[in-house]
């Protein structure tokens, strides 16, 4: 994974390219309508609307990320199996887990552990919000 550092001329581009698009009326739209249907399924709005704002920040800063491919995993397996005790298994890449040294094995299974319980507090966070319309 290559860290790459964005300059403030990039973050304005995006903010502007936001603007430009009418995201934040569709946020403001879609949080609206939610507020609705959570009242009517007896969910107080002020945690929609925390779940939402930070539902849209992450949104935000994963633009670009490489998470949001290992998140729709962790939710393809947590949706078909639900939690199993051998998810850091079925989710390691063999053959690059095979090229590592020792070091490198266990710092790649904390990584991979850390990125997993990450996607399941999100996976749970959103079936919490997730209401059928």
């Amino acid at each position: 994974m290559e860290d790459q550092v964005k300059s403030l001329k990039q973050y304005a581009k995006e903010a502007k390219k936001r603007l430009k698009e009418g995201f934040w009326q569709k946020c403001s739209k879609n949080l609206q309508e939610e507020i609705t249907r959570a009242e009517k399924a007896g969910i107080p709005a002020s945690k929609v609307r925390d779940y939402y704002a930070k539902k849209v920040s992450d949104n935000i800063k994963r633009e670009n990320d490489d998470g949001e491919d290992f998140y729709l995993k962790v939710k393809g397996l947590l949706d078909s199996e639900g939690e199993v005790p051998d998810a850091l298994g079925r989710l390691t890449d063999k053959e690059y887990f095979d090229s590592l040294s020792y070091d490198e094995k266990q710092r790649y299974t904390l990584s991979l552990s850390e990125n997993y319980l990450k996607a399941v507090e999100r996976y749970k966070r959103e079936k919490a919000f997730e209401i059928n319309a």
